[in-house]
């Protein structure tokens, strides 16, 4: 008798950094957007700053992803979940990362802190930009790979 509990889950992916504020939650939007059919995507901190920076939802919104409702996570919120694919995009996150029950995968993709931006509120904003442009390039290659495999796995006749 096939139930609810032979559903096949989305493989878990959780994208760490130290503050989750900034980085690790564009990551995480940007590859939802891309492959959040496919895959469960979440992101959390090492050592959690409380809040997602303002202008990380901005950068993001200027693109079409909502981070308007994210919050702030500690790692150690994941840790009783199966986690296919850990992702960290920063040196201290890496470092202090520990393995996840299920884990098969980890990726070490470290990216500038934009947080740490100084000049004129544009010239600043500008570097969230930046950054969330090379996140959006990594993140999106490793959707359509994860869709490329996804596809490849399926069985001929399954394939559109």
């Amino acid at each position: 008798m096939a139930g609810l509990s032979d559903k096949a889950e989305k493989p878990r992916v959780l994208v760490l950094c130290t503050g989750n504020s900034c980085r690790s939650h564009m990551a995480e939007g940007i590859l939802r957007a891309a492959a959040g059919d496919i895959l469960e995507v979440h992101s959390a901190g090492s050592r959690p700053a409380g809040y997602v920076h303002p202008k990380a939802i901005a950068a993001l919104a200027e693109i079409g992803i909502d981070l308007s409702g994210h919050t702030s996570k500690h790692m150690d919120e994941f840790l009783d979940r199966d986690i296919e694919t850990v992702i960290t995009v920063c040196g201290n996150a890496d470092q202090a990362c520990p393995v996840f029950p299920g884990q098969v995968q980890r990726h070490h993709w470290p990216y500038d802190d934009p947080a740490h931006a100084s000049g004129s509120e544009e010239e600043i904003m500008e570097e969230f930009r930046r950054v969330r442009d090379e996140i959006a390039a990594r993140f999106r290659a490793y959707a359509a790979e994860r869709r490329g495999a996804a596809h490849a796995s399926r069985p001929p006749e399954a394939r559109a």
